[in-house]
Order: C-alpha cells, then sequence, then structure tokens
C-alpha cells in the first residue's frame, strides 16, 4: 500500500487529489496538511511514501518542506504539484530534494502513474519541463564551474553510469550500452548516489550538468 500525504492550501484541491488516489487500488491518502510546517509535522507522524507538495503556500513553502523532509529520516519521495513551470520552481525543487515535478493541469491517469513512480524509487519530470530544465543549465555557470572534485570519489564505470543516467536511460538502457547486468548497474547507481549524498536520480542528473560531465545536447 502506497502511503500518501498530500499538502496544499486550497482545501478543494486537496479533496479532488483524494478523490483521485483513493479510487485506486494499493493507494492510502494517509492525511492533508494546508502548508509546509504542518506537512513536515504530519509526515513524522504517519509516514507517508509519497508526499504531494504544492510550492506556494503559506508561511513555510513547498521548498522548504521538501528541503526539510528530504533530510528527515523517513525521507519520504516529494512529488512537486504547481500551476507554475517558471524555471526557478523547477530548479529549486529538485536542488531541494524532490523526486517529481508535475503541473497541476495533468490528467488523473497521468497523476496515479506519477505517485506509483515515484514511490518505487524512480524519478519523475514532466515531459513539457524537461526542456525548461536543460535551458536553466545553459543560462547558469559554465559547466565545470561547480566543484568537479565532488566526482573525485568516484570510480571509472560508476562515472560511465551517471553520464548515462544524465542522458535519462534506464538501468536495462544502461546494461545494453555498457554489456554490464541490469543488478551491476542499480548497484552502480545506488553507490554513486551514496559516495555523492544525493537523494535521487534525478539529483544526480542535476550534478552531472552543474558540474561539467555532461553538457545539453550531449547524446
Amino acid at each position: 500500500m502506497i502511503r500518501v500525504l498530500i499538502v496544499d492550501d486550497q482545501a478543494l484541491i486537496r479533496g479532488g487529489f483524494r478523490v483521485i488516489l483513493e479510487s485506486e487500488d494499493g493507494i492510502e491518502v494517509v492525511a492533508e496538511a494546508e502548508d509546509g510546517a504542518e506537512a513536515v509535522r504530519l509526515a513524522g507522524t504517519h509516514h507517508p511514501d509519497v508526499v504531494l507538495m504544492d510550492i506556494r503556500m503559506p508561511g513555510t513553502d513547498g521548498i522548504a518542506a521538501t528541503r526539510l523532509l528530504a533530510t528527515s529520516d523517513d525521507r519520504p519521495r516529494v512529488l512537486i504539484l504547481t500551476t507554475f513551470d517558471h524555471d526557478e520552481y523547477l530548479y529549486d525543487a529538485i536542488r531541494a530534494g524532490a523526486s517529481g515535478f508535475l503541473l497541476k493541469n495533468v490528467s488523473p491517469s497521468h497523476l496515479v502513474h506519477a505517485v506509483r513512480t515515484v514511490a518505487t524509487g524512480d524519478a519523475l519530470l514532466d515531459p513539457a519541463l524537461t526542456r525548461k530544465l536543460l535551458d536553466e543549465f545553459t543560462r547558469r555557470p559554465a559547466p565545470g564551474a561547480r566543484a568537479p572534485e565532488r566526482l573525485a570519489e568516484l570510480t571509472d564505470r560508476e562515472l560511465d553510469v551517471l553520464r548515462l543516467v544524465a542522458r535519462g536511460l534506464s538501468n536495462t538502457e544502461i546494461a545494453q550500452e555498457l554489456i554490464i547486468g541490469a543488478a551491476t548497474v542499480k548497484t552502480h547507481v545506488s553507490n554513486l548516489l551514496a559516495k555523492l549524498d544525493l537523494h535521487d536520480r534525478v539529483q544526480a542528473v542535476v550534478l552531472a550538468y552543474e558540474t561539467g560531465l555532461v553538457k545539453p545536447g550531449d547524446s
């Protein structure tokens, strides 16, 4: 059973999300919060697997709450839902530790799919926002300007895997590319995330671009 906490300052939106999710087998909405501070408190009580998080809320906003949840003992997966598609929100949400980012105009089926996806440990980014994220990298400091020494602990094979993760390849595709087993790829991904102190593959992609390991347009 996937346990979900819904966070939004509008009761109508929270109610709509609850109806959609509770109509699905294997998903349970365990609590609702109207701001980030309440979300952090309720997450500590109800231990959700996934937190649906709005960004703009009074008091503690979704970015700050996501950052707190990403460093908590339970570390639930955070799926950002917002009406805003400005680049700074996307980038900041991922840097804070979000595992997914969707606009609120997604279909109910897409929402359910997103919850199931991040609950399994995968990351998810709305296709409409992927281009914005890559464009954001091109506007920031030149690749390599940010501490490439962070990658020094990685083995050559882990660097190869990180490059392919940043290109958007799945574990199976990486295994085919490197001619190794999918289980071996999974181990490499887990090891590199641990060495770099990253929450998930999305943050790994961010770091790969920031350090210049990959550049927009690489294929």
